[in-house]
C-alpha cells in the first residue's frame, strides 16, 4: 500500500468530500508550541497468528489499526487497536504480570492518513467520531496537529487528546460509546 504524502492528500481529498463541511468548535487538546509530528518507528509486524491479549482478535487481520508493544527482552505484543493497546498499559499487571513500563523499549500506533507505525508517545488521538475500529469506538492516532484538525472535521470527532490524557475511564467510555 503506498504510504506516501500523494496518497494521504488525495485520502484527505477523498474524506472531505464525502464528510460534512462542518467545523467543529474546537476540538479539546490544549494548544501546544511547536508539537512535532508522531515520528515513524520500526518496530515487529504481527504475524498471522498473533492475537490482541485483551480481546483475543487475530491483529494482522486489520493492519491500518495495528498498535505495538516492544519489550526489552525482544518480545513484541500486538494489538487490533489503540484502545485495547492503552488497556493493555493501564493495567500490566493483569496482561503483562511481573512487567513494568520501565522494560518497554518501544511503542507504536498506525497513524490514521499515511497508514505508518508511528511514536505513540506523541501520536494525537481523537474520539468519539465516526470511524470505528475492529472493536467499535475507537482512539484514532494522527501523525500532526494539520492531521487532527483535518480529521476532526472531516469525521466529526467529538474529542482530540494526547497519549498521556489517555486514562481508563475514557476507555471504558469509548466501549459504552461516550466520549466525555
Amino acid at each position: 500500500m503506498c504510504q506516501s504524502h500523494d496518497h494521504r492528500a488525495d485520502r484527505r481529498r477523498l474524506l472531505a468530500t464525502l464528510s460534512s463541511a462542518a467545523m467543529l468548535a474546537g476540538i479539546g487538546l490544549a494548544p501546544r508550541s511547536a508539537r512535532a509530528a508522531a515520528a515513524p518507528v520500526d518496530l515487529p509486524a504481527p504475524g498471522p497468528r498473533d492475537t490482541c491479549p485483551v480481546c483475543g482478535m487475530f491483529v494482522a487481520k486489520y493492519p491500518e489499526w495495528v498498535a505495538t508493544v516492544l519489550w526489552d527482552d525482544g518480545e513484541a505484543v500486538h494489538f487490533d487497536g489503540a484502545k485495547d493497546f492503552f488497556k493493555y498499559l493501564d493495567d500490566l499487571e493483569k496482561y503483562a504480570p511481573g512487567r513494568s513500563r520501565d522494560q518497554i523499549a518501544g511503542m507504536g500506533v498506525t497513524e490514521y492518513y499515511g497508514l505508518k507505525l508511528v511514536a505513540a508517545e506523541d501520536a494525537l488521538y481523537a474520539i468519539g467520531s465516526d470511524v470505528l475500529g475492529p472493536m467499535g469506538h475507537e482512539l484514532v492516532p494522527l501523525m500532526t496537529e494539520a492531521d487532527a484538525t483535518d480529521y476532526m472535521r472531516d469525521h466529526r470527532g467529538k474529542r482530540l487528546v494526547a497519549f498521556g490524557d489517555v486514562t481508563g475511564d475514557m476507555l471504558v467510555g469509548l466501549d459504552a460509546g461516550r466520549f466525555e
